[in-house]
């Protein structure tokens, strides 16, 4: 069967080596016996922390100016023009304003309030506007733009770099918490090749909506603070057919604990800038690892086993909701892994493992069932990059630490599915009971995302009978399949094994696990044409919306956000043009 569950399920070709091979590193004392996280954030508990409070104008908010980030390289070069940028890590360049009056479009509360301590009845504020739209600087912080490289679509494309983003600040909020605020959209860079530095309206309400979409739905992502709109003038090419089209120019505010990616490391490496290689492995590892000593010896390869284990994590999460990034370049793998650079992504809606949501990969590369190859092939990057720095014993551990990660992802994909489907613990036959369902899915065609939650609303009874209402479409297009009475014999027998359960027990944990609203690609098109005629209102629900993905909401169902998708969205696009 073509793009049979087995490429969603698995990773497998050839023999995977060693299996289940992790790294462990050097933890301090308390780390070791468990009682403490293994990713220690040390800035927590401090008298500094206690200190602070939501501000409610950006007059009392500042920037941390003694934060190490900015004593990494800096380009010598201060002069804001396109060129190839040597022995650095970070080019010294500030927003370009816009031209027109900028608006306000959307903000998001949580990011504001619990991780920049920005009270929300600062927004209303000049100040505030001028801060997220690229228009005035926080004091005694110098914007950055970050040099990378990265393979793209398989080809190493060279010097890449933040070709329309700025670094603007970093944060340590209350909680003790470190964040790194980028401007994206905000002008031109000494990375901005061919490009004018802009980004449009249309891609900007996807990544903010989705950005936050993302951390609802519990996957480790970017968020987005803000998204503002002008009335400055950007010609883009959508589809790259030749037809180019005026469209508004658009900034987002996006917060991360930081934007370091694969290509941060193989742009060094690559130039032979190993000295700055170490220097920058180093200040991520004290940085964002500080559960791993620095004295050790080993801190390379305790690094790398970490970022394969979570990238691991982080790509079966993708899987669970259904999302497909459509750009897995090492250029878009974060370092700390969450999901970064959201551009023409998008939800599989009907069930099909080659799913692609970007229009310009016409080989399918980054096909939804593709991805965690994806991934393997850059952390092979990775390893590539961080050779340098390790001796010939540490790189044998570090390819057998690789080998592993497949397992690693299957791992974490069957537990995450066995949730999905409501199973407590692990039996034989799960696995094969996950890829029958997703099997019969992809033959109905029926959609990923409600055939999964409208089984967490049916009662075992309704199962057992095999009484399927109308209005659970999704699953009625499965009953369908010739094999799923089978199916749901064998489902409910599992479900009998689950220890100390009951039917609405196993209901209601299913459906904290599976969303019944996703940003469908459909949802996302109709909020960017009513805003392209300044009507935000769509872009405004869909955030509500998503912001609480689990639970039913009157306001989605009256909108359809759980239905099909409506006939006019049955051909909709996306691309890489943004």
């Amino acid at each position: 069967m073509q793009g049979s569950c087995i490429a969603l399920v698995c990773l497998w070709g050839a023999a995977h080596g060693i299996y289940g091979l992790t790294w462990k590193p050097n933890l301090p004392p308390r780390a070791r016996n468990g009682k403490q996280p293994y990713l220690l954030n040390t800035l927590n508990s401090s008298d500094f922390c206690e200190k602070k409070r939501k501000v409610s104008a950006m007059g009392l908010w500042s920037a941390s100016l003694d934060d190490d980030l900015a004593k990494l390289p800096i380009d010598s070069i201060r002069s804001n023009y396109v060129r190839k940028v040597k022995d650095c890590v970070f080019s010294r360049t500030s927003p370009t304003p816009f031209m027109t009056d900028v608006r306000l479009v959307a903000v998001s509360e949580g990011v504001l309030e619990n991780l920049l301590d920005v009270d929300t009845s600062a927004v209303s504020t000049d100040d505030f506007l001028q801060f997220v739209s690229g228009g005035k600087s926080i004091s005694g912080f110098a914007p950055l733009a970050h040099r990378y490289g990265g393979h793209q679509f398989g080809v190493w494309a060279g010097q890449l770099g933040d070709g329309r983003a700025h670094l603007i600040a970093t944060y340590i909020n209350r909680f003790g918490e470190r964040w790194e605020l980028q401007l994206k959209g905000s002008g031109k860079t000494p990375y901005s090749r061919t490009g004018d530095g802009r980004a449009v309206l249309r891609s900007s309400v996807r990544e903010f909506l989705c950005s936050e979409a993302m951390h609802y739905l519990g996957v480790p992502t970017s968020r987005a603070a803000s998204l503002v709109v002008s009335d400055d003038v950007v010609w883009r090419d959508q589809f790259y057919s030749g037809n180019v089209t005026e469209e508004r120019g658009a900034v987002v505010l996006r917060v991360a604990k930081s934007w370091f990616r694969i290509g941060s490391l193989e742009i060094l490496t690559n130039s032979g800038e190993f000295h700055l290689l170490r220097e920058l492995v180093d200040f991520i590892i004290k940085e964002h690892f500080p559960a791993i000593l620095r004295t050790d010896p080993n801190r390379v390869l305790a690094f790398f086993s970490i970022v394969v284990s979570q990238t691991a994590d982080m790509i079966a999460r993708w899987m669970s909701v259904g999302f497909a990034h459509g750009v897995c370049n090492t250029d878009n793998f974060s370092l700390l892994s969450i999901t970064i650079d959201y551009g023409p992504f998008g939800f599989m809606e009907t069930y099909d493992a080659d799913y692609v949501p970007n229009t310009s990969d016409d080989d399918g590369r980054y096909r939804i069932g593709n991805q965690a190859n994806a991934g393997m092939y850059n952390l092979n990057k990775l390893l590539v990059a961080l050779n340098p720095l390790m001796d010939n014993r540490q790189k044998q551990i570090a390819s057998a630490i690789l080998a592993g990660f497949p397992d690693q992802y299957y791992h974490r994909f069957t537990e995450l599915f066995r949730a999905k489907l409501g199973f407590l613990g692990a039996r034989e036959e799960d696995l094969s009971l996950i890829a029958s369902f997703l099997n019969m899915m992809e033959d109905t065609k029926a959609d990923f995302t409600m055939s999964f939650r409208q089984l967490s609303e049916l009662t075992d009874l309704q199962l057992r009978n095999l009484t399927i209402p109308e209005e659970y479409w999704a699953l009625h297009d499965i009953s369908q399949h010739v094999e799923f009475s089978a199916w749901v014999a064998a489902y409910l027998q599992r479900l009998q094994s689950n220890p100390h359960d009951s039917d609405s027990k196993r209901r209601q944990r299913m459906k904290t696990t599976n969303p019944r609203y996703i940003l469908r690609n459909w949802m996302a098109e109709s909020a960017v044409r009513k805003a392209e005629t300044n009507d935000f209102s769509e872009v405004h629900l869909l955030q509500k919306v998503l912001q609480r993905p689990f639970e039913m909401q009157k306001m989605a169902e009256l909108a359809g956000y759980s239905q099909e998708a409506p006939e006019w969205a049955k051909d909709l696009k996306v691309s890489c043009s943004s």
